[in-house]
């Protein structure tokens, strides 16, 4: 009878070798289903070097992480924390796998029952900004560590550590640099009840206008809710009916600050003069104004080593206080 290698065990299963190795040598970079599959068929063919007796150690041994997100996101920004996150994780030898949940919530939704039924040790919360489906992650009874929130579920009300990415002090100085340069009629875009991180910003600009003595047109300021999916169409229609233009926006995000570069240049008929724009995050994937516009550079992968850390930390002290920590950005001129 041939000797069973571990190409033998890759083809049955249609993988690569290098993944076998990696279960066989307790690696990261394979979900826990596939290892499994992978120990199952290695006994099915009689592969001799399988330390059978480790099987269960490991399983016992491994950690896993979810990461509740609302919706499969593609963007630079949170590819790359996310990235980082799970590369940190792999040290403390804690599998990270994906949890969606909807990004509003409705009357027939219940969290995913492996939430529920034991089979994590502890949640990362990203990109989550509906009041009630954050609510209910936060009433379970596992680890968290929470990557913004909600103005209307603030750090104290959260049963989880919080990781804030700083902006108030950030525009503070990026609406300072406005008026340095010469403008006082400065306008702010942004739903400020979508985030605690855009309500941050938004005091951040308030303040710099109050210190420098400059009144704030709420003609000009566009705080309300605003539908995440429908961002374009509501920007849109507030630049439409804007009887007068402020010679500077202050953008939430470049995400916002994209949409109205947009705007200007498709109308520019609509402008009766330059109107200057920055925007937060310094995000690549947003052509028209990066590299163009004052933003903020957030570092996404200290953001998500801290993550991955923090709740590593938690997991192993549950009963430590709370954690705020705040992430600094920086300012890209």
């Amino acid at each position: 009878m041939e000797k069973i290698t571990m190409q033998d065990i890759a083809d049955a299963l249609d993988i690569s070798r290098v993944t076998v190795s990696k279960v066989f040598n307790n690696q990261s970079g394979v979900s826990d289903s596939l290892r499994e599959l992978v120990f199952e068929k290695a006994r099915e063919l009689g592969y001799a070097k399988v330390p059978y007796q480790m099987v269960e150690q490991q399983k016992q041994s491994q950690r896993t992480i979810s990461l509740i997100v609302s919706r499969p996101d593609s963007a630079f920004f949170w590819t790359n924390i996310i990235h980082r996150m799970a590369q940190e994780l792999s040290n403390f030898n804690i599998n990270l796998m994906y949890t969606y949940v909807p990004s509003t919530y409705s009357k027939s939704f219940t969290l995913p029952s492996i939430l529920l039924n034991g089979q994590v040790d502890g949640v990362v919360v990203l990109n989550i900004y509906d009041a009630q489906i954050l609510g209910m992650i936060n009433e379970l009874s596992l680890p968290k560590v929470f990557l913004d929130t909600v103005p209307s579920l603030p750090n104290h009300q959260l049963n989880g550590d919080l990781i804030l990415i700083e902006g108030f002090r950030t525009v503070y100085e990026i609406t300072g640099t406005l008026i340095r340069n010469g403008h006082k009629n400065i306008g702010f875009l942004g739903d400020i009840n979508y985030a605690q991180t855009n309500l941050e910003r938004y005091k951040g600009y308030c303040s710099c206008m109050e210190k420098n003595d400059l009144t704030i047109n709420p003609g000009h300021c566009l705080t309300g809710s605003i539908d995440i999916f429908s961002y374009s169409r509501d920007l849109n229609s507030f630049l439409n009916h804007l009887v007068s233009w402020p010679s500077a926006f202050v953008c939430v995000s470049d995400y916002v600050a994209h949409f109205v570069k947009m705007y200007m240049d498709q109308h520019p008929e609509r402008l009766p003069h330059p109107v200057v724009l920055t925007g937060f995050d310094n995000a690549s994937e947003y052509t028209n104004v990066f590299g163009q516009i004052i933003t903020a550079n957030v570092p996404t992968s200290l953001l998500g080593k801290r993550l991955a850390l923090q709740l590593v930390f938690r997991t192993e002290h549950p009963e430590a206080p709370r954690e705020l920590t705040f992430i600094s950005p920086t300012i890209i001129r």
